[in-house]
């Protein structure tokens, strides 16, 4: 059985292989649903679901929702505007789409610049 009193993962850590094999789950199950309902449809509803889920979660584990519940909704949308995201600039890169400017342009960029500086500082 999961752990449910552990921390959530930060979102600049590496994650590992059985994260990804839970969202593979999760992008399969939505696209048997589109393939049914539609893909818009079934995109409302995964939303829809992802955030009854993430509200039942935050209410079994908070101590303190009245208090905290603002600073969880803040966190929650961040969270999801940045996945959003990255997987706009991943799928557009990928399948050769423009699509516009990435607000996270600056984060990629700082990103690089402290793997070069890391390369840099290593022994030859």
């Amino acid at each position: 059985m999961a752990d449910d009193t552990q921390a959530p993962p930060s979102i600049d850590a590496p994650l590992d292989p059985q994260f990804f094999d839970v969202v593979n789950k999760f992008v399969q199950l939505a696209n048997r649903q589109g393939g049914i309902h539609g893909s818009k449809r079934t995109s409302f509803a995964a939303l829809y679901g992802v955030a009854r889920y993430n509200a039942h979660v935050y209410l079994t584990v908070e101590p303190s929702p009245a208090e905290s519940r603002q600073g969880f909704l803040d966190y929650m949308t961040g969270l999801y505007r940045r996945m959003l995201n990255e997987h706009l600039d991943i799928l557009g890169a990928e399948r050769g789409v423009d699509v516009g400017a990435s607000e996270l342009a600056a984060a990629y960029a700082a990103a690089q610049q402290a793997e070069q500086a890391s390369r840099d500082s290593q022994p030859e």
